[in-house]
């Protein structure tokens, strides 16, 4: 299906003014056939930052593989563009071949077909149908994709953080929507479909906690819970609970964040959970216990966490649970002595955690060292805060964006910066105002 150049104006158009309501872009802008006429010359012009961005999204290509470069040469164009191009994350290690610009530019924007505006999607009619046919069938080998690329965003969440990666994980979710709404596919097919739309769900709900965009998680958690209710699925559902149990403790609600520990133990007893599962559950509930400021419940419930987690793993682990490893559970040990006000030990705990964490986790170990920061602060030990903060800073130099950790470091900085007398806590705090403020 080609498009005309009228039609692929209008497209990108409706997309420019999408992204701009999401900040994506600086200022509104339009574009014209006249320029998009341009765009499909042998030589086009240079387009600027945010026609760049517009182009990139709406094609899912870097903007020199579209043919455009700053000095008017274009990229060779030999070959055309047989399948879409996955969009979820492109490693230095990719390759692509050049495209025809003309033609994908006609018909790059079919396969965007009704989610247009909602980011592109990798999956499209031109990789499931014939030549010619514009059915949208679904294969297992789709679905397979499908639960690959929400596995490959969660791991991604664990090694950078949430900031960048919501608005991605939002159009994937969009674009599977569009898959159970017009897709062709099996009954199987679709069982597996809805399954992942739920885990993708909540996992969208998570990535928006951690860039503190709560109330969009709150949304996205509320939907997966729906989902979970309607489809009878409770592995969905506790893993739900246990995030939105988490989510409440950071909103203050620590009685709420036990209720949601409580159903989701519940709904837990439904598919007799293996023993990581457990040690979730029961950490969570701890979270609140501690919160409130009740050192007995938090203190019960630290232990069956802890009891529960020496069972080890075992293959009906599910893969919401690999984040939760020594470190992980050490480091949320650490945060409920810290709001137990057991500074003391809570530093013990942090610091054993930063040590243990491993690479392919660096959001957990740098939410672990400003939490680490803080606790060190409150026990008056100003050299050990500033050590921490230096780390956690080397990781946000390295990619790590996460919200969460900058709110945390944020207290660290307005508790360093009382101690002018002491220099490098003076200092540090004069670092932080530049990734906080």
């Amino acid at each position: 299906m080609h498009l005309t150049q009228e039609q692929n104006a209008e497209k990108l158009t409706k997309l420019a003014a999408a992204m701009y309501e999401t900040g994506e872009l600086t200022k509104r802008t339009s574009v014209s056939p006249r320029q998009f006429r341009r765009w499909e010359s042998d030589a086009p012009p240079w387009p600027h930052p945010d026609h760049r961005k517009l182009l990139e999204r709406f094609y899912d290509r870097p903007i020199h593989e579209l043919g455009f470069s700053p000095t008017g040469d274009t990229a060779p164009s030999t070959l055309a563009v047989t399948e879409p191009v996955p969009s979820v994350i492109h490693t230095e290690f990719e390759t692509h071949d050049p495209v025809n610009r003309r033609q994908l530019f006609a018909t790059g924007a079919a396969a965007l077909g009704s989610a247009a505006g909602a980011g592109l999607p990798w999956l499209s009619p031109t990789a499931s149908a014939a030549p010619g046919d514009d059915e949208l069938r679904v294969s297992h080998d789709d679905v397979e994709n499908l639960r690959s690329a929400a596995h490959d965003l969660d791991a991604l969440d664990q090694q950078f953080g949430s900031d960048r990666l919501w608005r991605g994980a939002r159009n994937q979710l969009l674009w599977l929507h569009h898959l159970i709404d017009h897709g062709t596919y099996s009954e199987p097919v679709g069982q597996e479909l809805h399954a992942i739309a739920g885990q993708l769900t909540t996992s969208l709900g998570w990535f928006c906690y951690d860039a503190d965009r709560q109330t969009e998680a709150r949304v996205f958690f509320s939907e997966a819970l729906n989902t979970a209710m309607l489809d009878g699925d409770d592995a969905l559902a506790t893993r739900t609970l246990s995030n939105m149990a988490r989510q409440s403790v950071d909103l203050g609600k620590a009685r709420e964040a036990i209720r949601f520990s409580r159903i989701a133990q519940a709904h837990a007893t439904e598919w007799s959970p293996p023993p990581r599962v457990a040690a979730l559950l029961a950490i969570r509930e701890a979270q609140g216990h501690a919160r409130l400021g009740d050192e007995i419940s938090a203190g019960n419930a630290i232990k069956r966490a802890w009891k529960h987690f020496e069972h080890g793993t075992s293959q009906r682990d599910p893969d919401w649970t690999g984040f939760l490893n020594e470190a992980e559970l050490t480091c949320l040990e650490g945060m409920c002595r810290l709001d137990l006000g057991q500074h003391r030990q809570s530093v013990k705990l942090l610091d054993r955690s930063a040590q243990l964490q491993d690479i392919a986790r660096s959001r957990n170990r740098g939410m672990c060292l400003a939490r680490l920061a803080y606790a060190a602060l409150q026990g008056h030990d100003l050299d050990h805060s500033v050590h921490a903060v230096d780390e956690s800073l080397q990781l946000i130099a390295g990619g790590m964006t996460s919200t969460r950790n900058i709110k945390q470091l944020t207290l660290v900085r307005n508790g360093l910066s009382l101690h002018k007398a002491h220099q490098p806590a003076r200092e540090m705090a004069e670092r932080l105002t530049a990734y906080t403020a």
